[in-house]
């Protein structure tokens, strides 16, 4: 696997991005996706964390798990080096519940953070998100899997409980 670096991360100081998605066929969709290097969450979820673990000399500083899946959020945590923090933006269903080893919380010095609507102060934060776009240095337009129209919304609520699209817009 090989792990490169690609968009937003890269603007952070990311050396590389690894993608874990639900449906490979999302790859080809997402410029991100196709920049980034790929796990499948479908497939063996130990293989998959072995081999981002092996890719990234022994795991990922920051996972980010964002589509409110338990499996997801699993293999993010799983992942993440050692002193590294796992982040979850995704909201699964009230009843889901996520599971781990609280002796590898602490002996690792791992960190588990929840972000709702990524942490964002819009006042503070959108016009720099704006202007960073702007300047072709946030190139969030890349992250687009389908545009909509608002009489096919449903289609698109569909696709994001699939899994199948990475983000959309609904254009009026």
């Amino acid at each position: 696997m090989r792990v490169p670096r690609t968009l937003v991360p890269a603007l952070a100081g990311a050396l590389a991005v690894v993608a874990a998605l639900a449906d490979r066929a999302l790859v080809g969709q997402s410029e991100a996706a196709r920049a980034a290097a790929v796990a499948r969450i479908d497939d063996d979820a130990r293989r998959a964390a072995e081999e981002v673990r092996a890719a990234t000399a022994g795991g990922v500083d920051y996972a980010f798990e964002l589509a409110g899946s338990i499996k997801a959020m699993e293999l993010a945590y799983k992942i993440t080096r050692r002193g590294g923090t796992t982040v979850t933006a995704g909201l699964p269903p009230p009843s889901a519940n996520f599971s781990f080893a609280q002796v590898g919380l602490v002996a690792e010095e791992r960190t588990i953070k929840g972000s709702y609507i990524g942490t964002c102060v819009p006042v503070r934060d959108l016009p720099r998100y704006i202007a960073l776009f702007r300047q072709g240095r946030m190139p969030v337009d890349r992250l687009l899997t389908h545009r909509l129209k608002l009489d096919e919304i449903n289609e698109g609520f569909d696709r994001l409980h699939e899994g199948k699209a990475i983000r959309q817009v609904v254009v009026f």
